[in-house]
């Protein structure tokens, strides 16, 4: 193993790590931008109703246990477990493991496949083994300050600040809103509770307000995001409980790094979450390992 290994991980993990928890964005209530009944047809009322009020109700949940697998072209595989608490900023901790592609081979030069996120308002830690510690004086902590990455990447850095600062588990709730095509499935089972499905699929060329349950800053919001991450289609479905809140989603797009595929569960909403920042004498920041780093 080399530096140059230690430098490479610590670079993908600040664009993977926010992909662990639950992919969503700001959590304002979605609003109406007019009588669409004209386009849509009165069945589409009931399920727009219904994701309306998932929305909020998700958004005000607070916290919940989220367990996803994710998979990004032939960059990576992913499963992640965890806690996350969005009340008050963006808060939590999660069990990350990477099961394939790029970054599975880079951590597994590092000694383990594994590594655990902390999620805090102001930056967030990943922990790496014992192979990562010798290259770095014994500590085992990355510490990527949202300011330092927002500085460091320009834009797609402010994006992820932003993103980390500021997200609740429900964009995928807003992303069926947006697609206009919002369709109810029918009532299936998921981990023994009942819930309802609902499909769609999002154009983000053909995003526009005319053509949306959301406002118009919420829309222009959520197409710079995915323009930003490369996203140019995705399918969405979720599954909403009797309580209203979100117990399942499943998103796939295409990006220019590859097909993206998410599978997410929530559970056990309004658990306490509590998540600590690691110790200053075991942590490197992330700034100290691009300074290391090679210009190429």
């Amino acid at each position: 193993m080399t530096s140059s290994t230690v430098r490479r991980v610590a670079v993908s993990i600040a664009a993977v790590t926010a992909l662990t928890g639950v992919a969503a964005c700001g959590s304002p209530d979605a609003e109406g931008t007019g009588d669409r009944s004209a386009q849509k047809g009165r069945s589409a009322i009931a399920p727009v109703a219904a994701l309306r009020l998932a929305d909020r109700s998700t958004s005000g949940a607070d916290s919940a246990r989220v367990k996803s697998t994710t998979t990004m072209g032939s960059m990576m595989s992913m499963t992640a477990d965890g806690a996350l608490d969005w009340a008050d900023g963006y808060t939590g901790t999660m069990e990350i493991e990477y099961t394939g592609g790029r970054m599975a081979d880079q951590m597994r030069q590092l000694g383990s496949t594994s590594m655990e996120a902390r999620y805090l308002p102001d930056a967030y830690y990943a922990k790496m083994g014992d192979a990562f510690a010798e290259q770095v004086g014994g500590r085992h902590w990355i510490k990527y300050d949202y300011d330092a990455l927002a500085d460091a990447a320009g834009g797609s850095g402010a994006y992820l600040k932003d993103q980390m600062q500021n997200t609740t588990p429900n964009q995928s709730v807003k992303l069926l809103l947006a697609s206009g095509d919002v369709q109810k499935v029918g009532e299936e089972t998921v981990r023994g509770q009942r819930a309802t499905r609902y499909s769609g699929t999002v154009e983000v060329a053909d995003l526009a307000a005319g053509n949306s349950e959301l406002t118009k800053s919420q829309l222009a919001d959520l197409k710079k995001q995915l323009e930003q991450a490369g996203i140019t289609t995705e399918t969405v479905d979720i599954w909403i409980d009797e309580d209203d809140l979100l117990v399942k989603k499943v998103e796939k797009g295409e990006t220019t790094s590859g097909t993206l595929s998410q599978t997410a569960y929530y559970s056990d909403y309004g658990v306490e979450v509590s998540a600590k920042q690691p110790p200053a004498g075991d942590t490197v920041d992330f700034t100290e390992l691009l300074r290391s780093r090679p210009a190429a």
